[in-house]
């Protein structure tokens, strides 16, 4: 398998999936739904990468004691590690792909010697296996905490929620004027500039995501930390590159040095990207290669050569297993065990849940869905009203960045069942929208799913404070019959005079909690009617009414 193609053949691999799962981000945008508002869905398998992925599959299987359909496709990735190694990180992986392209920039840190000596094996490399032991023993006791950092969770968070809006936006900024230009070859190109562009890559309208700043900024910074120490985050941090790495101890394809032949030139460190030693008098790190090959490329006089079912007396000479250490893994072990009970013991969990978290329709239960949710951001992503925004303190610190429904950025869409359709983990159940039961009368449905209840603050609602005439929220209800109705009634004005008002009312029975009412209240600073998460369907303990026989 030697030969200075092989580097070639990575690059041209990395591109391509590094391209496909782009698409497949840019594809739950609403520019690329299929149908009307009353049956929307989205083109493509936009879980393929989620299912591929062992650690999301293992940690589900963990955390359920069961495996959400689709997770099994993980075997495509992890069978093939026992053959190749971690072919998935240095062929595949679009997080490794980005630091890859990122580390290749010429930077002041890593020139000549910093750059070999950066790229040799360090024993801060073993972080990412206490992090992976950490997350599947929390994930045994039934927290999906692990989706914090896994790559592909980490990628859609990032991009979907913070760096394709921000694009998105620029690209309004600078084009918008072209297009307004009184000079009409500039007017011209910007038009068709903007409509080729809101066809491949750009939102209908402009999202915005809660803490979209921070997000984006880790994401940078991870990238950037790898102009300083090659993939970073792949070395040190990533868990799956952990898992892979550990499954990786049983390939049979290995590298080979030729110590008759090597001079000690150290080139092949100059573009490894795992630090796994590939120079001559080192032992090899099997668990921390990522098959770059681009040792075997650098390497001026052939002395390395991938090759399958090396003689013992190689074996010997390797480092086959991840080098941990007891005190490592011990650590992994304990830090599984007492996060999990430490994020738990708070209101959040209790009879005191934020009132204001709204789960997306077909969400388990709170513990079930924390079991289950990788904290992706799929479902923000694809929601076309833009409502579901990542969590900061709503859910506690377990659920940081799951999704909540806030009204007032946003409201449910009656017949819309996206998140369902996109959630890889089963958190949010797969729903149809006669499931979903809001799309038909509600009164003929046994149990339309409901996320909450609307409230009015008598207060500041202007027919009930200020005898002004508004019915907005009724009008906006989209339930039939409507949750919202109104009674005549006669009231005295500021000045004295008698008036008939129509003053709003909720029906909890009919109340499905979309949330429609508070995304259109006048009132903007703070609604007069306001949605909580009480007699949601998903929680038995949060019910309002005696279902009576």
């Amino acid at each position: 398998m030697a030969g200075s193609r092989l580097p070639q053949w990575r690059r041209i691999s990395q591109i391509l999936f590094l391209v496909l799962f782009l698409a497949l981000l840019v594809s739950t945008s609403l520019h690329s739904m299929i149908g009307t508002t009353s049956d929307i869905h989205v083109r493509g398998p936009v879980r393929l990468f989620f299912e591929w992925d062992p650690l999301v599959a293992l940690t589900n299987a963990l955390a359920t004691r069961a495996l959400y359909r689709g997770l099994l496709w993980s075997l495509v990735i992890l069978l093939p590690t026992l053959f190749l190694g971690r072919f998935f990180c240095g062929w595949i992986c679009p997080m490794g792909t980005l630091q890859h392209f990122v580390g290749n920039m010429p930077s002041e840190a890593k020139r000549g010697k910093q750059r070999i000596e950066a790229n040799r094996y360090k024993r801060w490399q073993t972080i990412k296996y206490v992090v992976l032991i950490a997350g599947l023993v929390a994930a045994f006791f039934g927290s999906m905490a692990i989706g914090w950092l896994d790559p592909f969770s980490l990628l859609v968070r990032s991009i979907g929620l913070a760096i394709l809006p921000a694009l998105n936006f620029a690209v309004h900024a600078v084009l918008t004027p072209l297009e307004n230009s009184h000079i009409a070859a500039i007017k011209a190109t910007g038009g068709t500039i903007h409509a080729l562009l809101q066809f491949l890559v750009l939102d209908l309208a402009q999202a915005h995501f809660a803490q979209g700043l921070v997000l984006g900024i880790l994401f940078v910074a991870i990238l950037a930390a790898s102009l300083r120490i090659t993939r970073l985050w792949c070395r040190s941090i990533c868990p799956l590159g952990a898992l892979l790495g550990a499954v990786s101890r049983w390939s049979v394809l290995g590298l080979h040095k030729d110590a008759e032949s090597c001079d000690k030139c150290n080139r092949c460190l100059l573009h490894c990207q795992g630090g796994d030693d590939p120079i001559g008098g080192a032992p090899w790190r099997k668990a921390e290669c990522l098959m770059c090959m681009n040792c075997v490329g650098s390497c001026p006089h052939g002395s390395l050569e991938f090759r399958f079912f090396r003689p013992v007396i190689e074996k010997n000479k390797e480092v086959a297993s991840p080098d941990l250490g007891r005190r490592r893994t011990l650590t992994g072990l304990a830090a599984g065990a007492v996060v999990v009970p430490l994020m738990r013991a708070n209101t959040g969990m209790g009879k005191s849940r934020n009132e204001k978290l709204l789960r997306p329709p077909g969400a388990l239960d709170e513990p079930d869905f924390l079991s289950r949710c990788i904290r992706c951001g799929e479902c923000m992503k694809v929601c076309p009203n833009n409502s579901l925004q990542p969590t900061l303190g709503q859910a506690g610190l377990e659920g940081l960045w799951t999704p909540t429904l806030v009204p007032r950025i946003g409201y449910c869409e009656p017949s819309c069942v996206l998140c369902s359709e996109v959630c890889p983990t089963g958190a949010i159940w797969q729903i149809t929208p006669k499931e979903k039961g809001w799309v038909v009368d509600v009164g003929q449905q046994n149990q339309p799913i409901r996320l909450g209840t609307a409230f009015y603050d008598r207060g500041r609602c202007l027919p009930w404070a200020m005898a002004i005439d508004c019915i907005v929220c009724e009008e906006w209800c989209p339930v039939s019959p409507k949750a919202i109705y109104v009674e005549e009634a006669q009231v005295i004005d500021s000045a004295g005079n008698t008036k008939t008002l129509k003053q709003p009312r909720v029906d909890p029975s009919r109340c499905v909690g979309c949330g429609a009412c508070e995304y259109a209240c006048p009132l903007q600073d703070h609604p007069a009617v306001y949605v909580t998460s009480i007699g949601e369907s998903r929680s038995p303990s949060s019910q309002i009414l005696l279902n009576r026989k």
